[in-house]
């Protein structure tokens, strides 16, 4: 009865059944979709799970976010699983559940995945009108555990009622910067699955044109594997200019970036706050 239970409760959240059935054929398409080994999965989590947490989803100016304000973002994030509305922090640990990271196991066809019970550097992200995010690639090792390797994101994207003028699509660009392989508008229970590496270059960097009133609104989750040589390889986050950014844009991008790493390796060393890391950054911006 105790086993019976818990399945029920998980299918609740997420229905294992439905992606369990499907995930031989997903794998396929999940490694070999161009640019980079990745998969958009449309209603995701049962429709109900997602609608609820999209309408609990805390306001901009709840006092709970940090602000990443600098010349490669303009977004908000909230890490402190503590504080999160029930049905958000239900999702966040079936989606870092034993279970749900077995079957993620089988859709990429990394083995040994972990989940991240502090999300570091994921969670809850909410972007406003103007917000952006550069193209990029992510850390590649987790600032507090020197042998854990980034080797998987999940998007959830939580917008019920998007448009597409209003911008916001993640964007895969290919390894040479020169165009967007593939983009995907954030609409409500999609969520984009993908590896996490040098090559995987992504992001929404044109300003949001949503109205005042509303938000772009996501739930990050990263997965890792155990690697012992994870620190001999350590990668900040890597933002690039596009084709036609301009030479004074593209220095900015480059310098900023210069300044997160530095900033990066300064958290990984001394345990620094991503509070403190937005007035830091904000700063170097500024300058």
């Amino acid at each position: 009865m105790a086993l019976a239970a818990t399945v029920t409760s998980q299918s609740l959240l997420f229905p294992y059944e439905k992606w369990d059935s499907q995930v031989k054929a997903l794998a396929g398409r999940y490694q070999t979709n161009p640019p980079c080994p990745h998969i958009l999965l449309e209603d995701f989590v049962n429709s109900n799970v997602a609608t609820e947490c999209a309408n609990e989803f805390p306001g901009p100016t709840t006092q709970a976010w940090t602000h990443y304000k600098h010349q490669n973002e303009n977004k908000l994030g909230f890490t402190k699983r503590d504080a999160f509305p029930p049905a958000l922090g239900r999702l966040v640990d079936e989606l870092n559940s034993p279970e749900f990271v077995a079957w993620l196991c089988k859709l990429t066809g990394i083995d040994g995945l972990m989940a991240d019970p502090i999300l570091e550097g994921g969670g809850l992200h909410q972007s406003t009108r103007g917000g952006f995010l550069n193209i990029h690639a992510d850390f590649s090792t987790h600032h507090y555990h020197k042998n854990w390797r980034r080797r998987v994101n999940l998007i959830l994207y939580l917008n019920p009622e998007w448009e597409e003028p209003w911008g916001g699509a993640i964007e895969l660009w290919d390894t040479q910067m020169k165009h967007c392989v593939a983009k995907y508008p954030p609409f409500l229970n999609h969520a984009l699955i993908f590896n996490t590496d040098e090559n995987s270059l992504h992001g929404f960097p044109d300003p949001l044109q949503c109205p005042e009133n509303a938000s772009r609104k996501s739930l990050a989750l990263y997965y890792y594997t155990l690697d012992e040589n994870a620190s001999v390889h350590v990668r900040s986050t890597d933002y690039k200019s596009r084709p036609g950014d301009g030479i004074v844009k593209s220095a900015l991008i480059w310098l900023d970036k210069k300044a997160v790493d530095v900033y990066s390796r300064a958290k990984a060393r001394f345990g620094f706050s991503d509070e403190l890391a937005s007035k830091i950054l904000g700063m170097f911006s500024k300058k």
